[in-house]
């Protein structure tokens, strides 16, 4: 059994300590840390720690995944061991990432821990529609069963509870994020769903009553399960709240603040800021609803297919707040089809990491495939992702395809979800009964399609010389031919595949190889890197730069590869056999060349030292960009990658030693 006082107890000293922890929470499977000092952390020696699947930073968020269950025990007793761990204004961490990334991390706070409310509901709704359904000969069980309709009332009062009170939840979150008093937020989220108001789902059936202020009437409409108003309202009152805490004397402040509060964005709300954005939810969502109902499968498909890179992002954090309002207008859009295709998703990424599993010889493979393949056919799929298929590649584009196929059937017979819960097996309790059968057979779709391409690029490609068990070669990699370094997603670029004419030695490729810094300034191991795609290792091991200065130079002799047209990133194959990408600066793929001076051409040879190009430091950071530049290994699993970490190495530091197992 494990000891789950000594877990956390080691969590907490490899994280670098009580006093470098700022504050703890979890979400489904992660552990989430905010540290004072992200550099005192040790991810490998976390990595060892019994029940940690994945380690990985996040913006300025230290995440160690655990899973489902688990989670929530360490987390409990991490906070049992740190006591009350404060958070003053001043040491707020700044906040990383462009626009889009921090909408959706803000997202992702207000809605995770909302979430087991709303699965709460989701289920119960699914358990009522088993009693209320048509599912024996045109009967459902409380016609056949009159005495159990009472409880199928109470269930269904307990299931619409959550969605009915939602904007309490909402606004309570919400407005603890933004900076405001969440017990606030709560309030303002009752005055939005009172009695008194015309319930939403009357709009159009029932007159609304009116409130005649002066002459001037207001619609006395409530808000009940609407999600863009309640965040709109949510922010308002944070920032007029904090402005009067501002201004107002401290004898006045807990008396007049919270009135002013409430008054002021009460009135905002339901004059202006609710009509609108409440029409503006029930645009979006049926927008969404169209734009999928008209492409049908292939709209099906699409979605299915980049469901799970829009996971690796943290994205799919962000459709909450459309599925909880698609599902809160069930009578319009007919169900939530993300809900569906995420459990299309999660089945493709379980049967590809179970067919890992079968066809691996590597035990300690195998031991993460056990736990990590059933998780996500239950609706976790973060280890099964960053612990097996990324790490291997394959069997990720295995899944996306499988992924895409389930969710192409589902849309061509228009298989929704009625509520929310967990999205994977489980799923059948979150679908109407009448459609138990189309959801299996796309799970079976799913499951068999990622199960059979899994098993086909697992032969095709080598890989169990991936996992270790193998002779160490790049799958498509034989000495003095061509074949392909694949160099990853890189910051939304899509996958980059680039020829390597490596002109191979004349001897065989050699086991180990020294490589150089590129550049002046701290050197990092990559598991360091501000980036959170490179942080995972999803592209490679490798080293990171924080530059002194912005000349990138050979880090080995070599040839060339690829330079891409920005100017930001090349390729290297090296004289010694191995494949390096550096990548100047963090999402400078947006900057389309600007700041960069490439000073060699694809095909050149170079040796150690030689100019690859230069990044203008000052202009990068002075469009909010990090200059942070990768150096990285990418032909994956098969290499073991040993960085010496440096405060101020020199161009000419020996930085990694390569070595394939």
């Amino acid at each position: 059994m494990m000891d789950y006082a000594k877990i956390a107890s080691q969590v907490i000293e490899l994280s670098g300590g009580k006093s470098n922890i700022r504050s703890v929470a979890h979400c489904a499977t992660r552990l989430r840390l905010q540290l004072r000092n992200n550099d005192l952390r040790n991810e490998e020696a976390i990595s060892d720690v019994e029940g940690v699947k994945g380690v990985f930073l996040t913006q300025s968020q230290f995440q160690i995944i655990f899973g489902a269950g688990l989670v929530n025990l360490i987390c409990d007793e991490v906070q049992k061991q740190l006591g009350t761990v404060q958070e003053s204004r001043e040491e707020e961490p700044e906040e990383k990432g462009n626009a889009v990334q921090r909408f959706i991390k803000m997202l992702s706070d207000i809605f995770v821990p909302i979430i087991p409310a709303i699965v709460a509901g989701g289920l119960l709704m699914g358990l009522n529609n088993l009693l209320t359904s048509p599912l024996i000969g045109g009967q459902s069980l409380i016609e056949l069963y009159p005495q159990w309709q009472g409880l199928a009332a109470a269930i269904n009062t307990f299931a619409n509870a959550p969605f009915t009170f939602l904007p309490v939840l909402i606004g309570f979150s919400a407005t603890k994020k933004f900076g405001g008093n969440p017990f606030l937020g709560a309030a303002m989220g009752m005055i939005m769903v009172h009695p008194d108001l015309l319930n939403a789902y009357q709009i159009g059936v029932a007159q609304a009553p009116v409130w005649n202020i002066f002459g001037f009437e207001i619609a006395a409409i409530g808000y009940q399960g609407t999600v863009l108003p309640v965040l709109a309202v949510a922010w308002i009152l944070a920032s007029i709240e904090k402005r009067l805490h501002k201004v107002t004397p401290t004898w006045l402040d807990n008396l007049t603040t919270p009135l002013l509060s409430i008054l002021i964005t009460s009135f905002m709300t339901f004059i202006f800021v609710g009509p609108i954005l409440r029409q503006a939810g029930n645009l979006l969502a049926a927008g969404i609803t169209w734009t999928y109902n008209t492409l049908g499968p292939v709209g099906g498909a699409l979605f299915g297919f980049v469901y799970a890179p829009i996971t690796m992002t943290g994205m799919h954090h962000s459709f909450i707040a459309i599925e909880t309002q698609l599902l809160a207008n069930s009578a319009q859009t007919g169900g939530s089809f993300i809900f569906s295709t995420a459990s299309m998703n999660n089945v493709a990424q379980g049967a590809a990491v179970l067919t890992v599993l079968l066809m691996t010889k590597n035990e300690k493979i195998k031991s993460i495939c056990s736990a990590s393949g059933i998780s996500a056919l239950l609706g976790i799929t973060e280890p099964a992702m960053f612990g097996v298929t990324l790490k291997l590649k394959y069997p990720f584009y295995a899944a996306m395809t499988g992924s895409a196929v389930g969710s192409a059937y589902l849309a061509g017979t228009r298989t929704l979800a009625q509520a929310l819960g967990a999205a994977g097996l489980p799923g059948f309790i979150s679908m109407k009964p009448d459609h138990y059968l189309n959801f299996a057979i796309g799970l079976a779709l799913s499951m068999a399609v990622s199960f059979g391409l899994t098993i086909v690029f697992w032969k095709k490609f080598g890989l169990e010389r991936q996992d270790g068990n193998g002779n160490g070669k790049q799958p498509g990699r034989k000495s003095g031919v061509q074949g392909t370094a694949a160099l990853g997603t890189v910051e939304g670029e899509g996958t980059v595949e680039c020829a390597v004419k490596a002109e191979s030695p004349s001897e065989p490729e050699r086991a180990s190889a020294l490589f150089y810094s590129p550049m002046s300034g701290r050197i990092l191991p990559v598991s360091q890197s501000a980036d959170e795609m490179f942080a995972s290792r999803a592209l490679g091991d490798g080293m990171a730069v924080d530059p002194a200065d912005g000349l990138v130079c050979a880090p080995c002799d070599g040839t060339v590869t690829m330079i891409f047209p920005t100017g930001h990133a090349m390729g290297i194959a090296s004289d010694s056999g191995f494949e390096v990408l550096i990548h100047a600066g963090i999402d400078t793929v947006k900057l389309n060349g600007e700041g960069f001076e490439v000073f060699v051409e694809q095909g050149q040879h170079v040796k150690k030292g030689d100019r690859l190009l230069r990044m203008d430091l000052d202009f990068i950071r002075s469009k909010g960009l990090n200059p942070q530049t990768m150096m990285i290994f990418t032909e994956g699993a098969v290499l073991e990658v040993e960085v010496f970490p440096a405060a101020n190495g020199g161009a000419d530091h020996e930085a990694v030693i390569v070595r394939r197992k």
